[in-house]
């Protein structure tokens, strides 16, 4: 029996629908979002930070930590993720002169994502709230703010305010070193034809419906796709789903692995897909159920997958890897008799302190 069905929709349809939502997002980012992006950038260069601090939680955390990834890679810019609890628990006020402080929300409503911002403006830092929520308590606690502009979000689990974020946050970086933004110019395109394949995913997560765990790893850029997949399987399917680094995967966890273990692996074009190919290699002596998302090549490897377009760079790939995953997560959870866009236990706005 499926969950209740909020307002008389059908299960999943508000979920289905925001996830199809994504390539129209992706344009209005690049065309009516662009021009500001730029101008918080120059706002950002005339500052000089000598360090950035990204501060986030859930889905957002995940977008959070991409950036990571491309203002350490591109930028060569010292990056590290907050512990909220340091300042709301512990009370610790660390001296964040001269450190690019940005808040990572879709709401910008959680108190302990305001109480942060609002102790790094005061500690000097400059404080930059990156929301789909213009005007909410983290813009205003904040100096410098960019809107996501993915509209009103009514499913729980987020989809299409995460590759907003992701690209707001690339097109940002891509400002800071000196781009005109033209090497994302292809991606709603592209997510829309990904999108289109739809019932490629859907033969995928026949394979899940009966699964007591699920096991998911990637590297470099694809990292956070993975970390991303994972929570979205758990929190609309209730299936365990656990993300690893591959470097990480061969560290132990590999253990759990065996032949009935059902494997994700996120391989796509670039560096971060070659360093996965000796982690691939490790799970297919194991026998495990792997299924890859990435380039043509590691699929071919794989017992089932799903090839992403060619040629995207790697670093705007993850845009384009998390789409078939959010189809994933739907497709298992339909199957499995459940409501994707009303899971138990969850609110859009997470009151943590």
């Amino acid at each position: 029996m499926s969950d209740a069905k909020p307002g008389g929709v059908e299960p999943g349809q508000i979920m289905a629908r925001e996830i199809a939502e994504q390539p129209a997002v992706l344009e209005r980012i690049l065309t009516e979002g662009l021009p500001h992006i730029r101008e918080v950038a120059e706002r950002v260069k005339a500052a000089h930070p000598r360090f950035a601090l990204l501060t986030a939680r859930g889905t957002s955390d995940n977008a959070a930590y991409y950036a990571k990834y491309l203002m350490e890679i591109t930028l060569g810019l010292p990056v590290g993720l907050t512990s909220m609890s340091t300042t709301t628990a512990y009370r610790a006020e660390p001296d964040l002169s001269d450190v690019l402080c940005v808040t990572v929300s879709q709401s910008g409503g959680s108190p302990d994502l305001v109480a942060y911002t609002e102790m790094a403006k005061a500690r000097g830092g400059l404080t930059l709230a990156v929301t789909n929520v213009a005007g909410s308590p983290v813009n205003r606690a904040s100096e410098l703010d960019l809107d996501v502009l993915a509209g009103p979000e009514l499913a729980l689990p987020a989809t299409k305010t995460y590759t907003a974020e992701l690209l707001t946050l690339w097109l940002l970086v891509d400002a800071l070193r000196g781009g005109d933004g033209s090497a994302a110019k292809a991606l709603p395109e592209l997510a829309a034809g990904v999108l289109a394949r739809d019932a490629e995913v859907a033969d995928l997560a026949l394979r899940y419906r009966f699964a007591s765990r699920l096991v998911l790893t990637a590297r470099g850029y694809s990292y956070p796709t993975a970390r991303e997949a994972a929570l979205k399987i758990m929190e609309t399917s209730y299936l365990p789903a656990h993300a690893f680094s591959g470097a990480d995967l061969l560290h132990g966890p590999l253990a759990m692995v065996d032949n009935v273990s059902p494997v994700v692996a996120v391989a796509a074009e670039g560096v971060g897909g070659a360093a996965l190919e000796p982690v691939l290699e490790r799970l297919r002596e194991r026998g495990a159920d792997l299924v890859v998302i990435g380039s043509a090549e590691h699929v071919a490897g794989a017992t089932a997958g799903f090839v992403l377009p060619s040629g995207t760079p790697e670093e705007l790939s993850p845009i384009l890897e998390i789409l078939p995953l959010q189809q994933l997560a739907y497709h298992v959870t339909m199957n499995r008799g459940l409501n994707p866009d009303a899971p138990r236990a969850l609110a859009k706005v997470t009151e943590t302190h």
